[in-house]
């Protein structure tokens, strides 16, 4: 029960944690002293450990030079009573090998960030690990070839030149952590000058994954693709841009030439439910016309 608390992340949202993180308490405090009786009833994080028998609460917090804050937080059970004097004078001397333990895995997460997009520029993806304010905290050198579709922003961030694709960049890292049907996972630009067409991936960090970054909540991909004669495979268009099977096959339909009509009939639906999917279609892959479809799915047959 308590893996699926942290898990379901509403405890992001608790007064008591807000407020630690507000005060930054250097030692060992009791939480519910620094809250009124009604934010703790109104506490559903708190509530819901106390459902499951967790009451008393102690925190202390650690800034890293990272920027990330680490808190350290020791609970007992309700039968147990409140945290004594003698406990917290007992953490509170340790807190110099808590200090250092965050430290540590702060200084990891960031190890593993660069490791992961260092890995990635080996098989040829411009890549970078973002939080989910959008900042990065670590990038590999190809970013920098695609420096005329993906720009530095304000504050470490990163933006799109596009203004629709730029729009679809930052609802997507503000949906991290929201359920995946909320999220757009791929987005597509088109050529520019210099530049081929390419399609950016944002792809959360979630579970384990995420423990083991310094404050990545995401890792941004960029693959290109280029012009083709080729019907691309049904993986490929589900990857690129997040197709659903019965959008695969009217795309693909589409990108053999077929009407939509005809494109519908292959594709086992009536013309309105293929003008439904269309849109969607069109939506995902952020073009407006039948033509511009097909020019993209063409390109991504280079993925096969």
């Amino acid at each position: 029960m308590f893996a699926g608390f942290l898990a379901a992340d509403s405890w992001k949202l608790s007064p008591g944690i807000l407020r630690m993180y507000d005060m930054r308490p250097a030692s060992f405090v009791h939480v519910e002293g620094f809250m009124t009786p009604d934010e703790i009833e109104r506490d559903q994080p708190r509530v819901d450990l106390k459902a499951i028998g967790i009451g008393a609460h102690l925190c202390a917090a650690i800034p890293v030079p990272s920027g990330e804050l680490v808190t350290i937080v020791f609970q007992r059970w309700l039968r147990d009573g409140p945290h004594d004097r003698r406990a917290v004078d007992g953490l509170d001397r340790l807190m110099p090998r808590f200090g250092r333990a965050g430290l540590m895995a702060a200084r990891l997460g960031l190890t593993r960030a660069n490791a992961t997009v260092s890995a990635l520029q080996l098989i040829g993806l411009p890549a970078a690990v973002l939080d989910r304010r959008g900042r990065v905290v670590a990038s590999n050198a190809l970013l920098e070839t695609v420096g005329g579709q993906i720009m530095p922003a304000a504050f470490g961030a990163l933006a799109l030149p596009n203004a629709a694709a730029n729009a679809l960049l930052q609802h997507s890292l503000a949906q991290v952590g929201r359920p995946a049907a909320q999220r757009i996972g791929s987005i597509p630009i088109a050529a520019a000058e210099g530049y081929p067409a390419m399609v950016i991936h944002v792809l959360p960090l979630q579970g384990a994954a995420h423990d083991l970054f310094a404050g990545g909540d995401v890792v941004v991909a960029v693959t290109t693709v280029s012009a083709s004669s080729l019907v691309p495979e049904a993986s490929v268009l589900m990857g690129l841009f997040d197709l659903t099977p019965a959008e695969v096959k009217l795309a693909s339909a589409l990108t053999r030439g077929l009407s939509l009509k005809a494109s519908a009939d292959a594709a086992g639906v009536a013309v309105s439910t293929a003008r439904a999917y269309l849109e969607r279609i069109f939506a995902k892959t952020g073009v407006h016309q039948q033509s511009q479809l097909v020019a993209l799915l063409k390109g991504a047959a280079s993925f096969r």
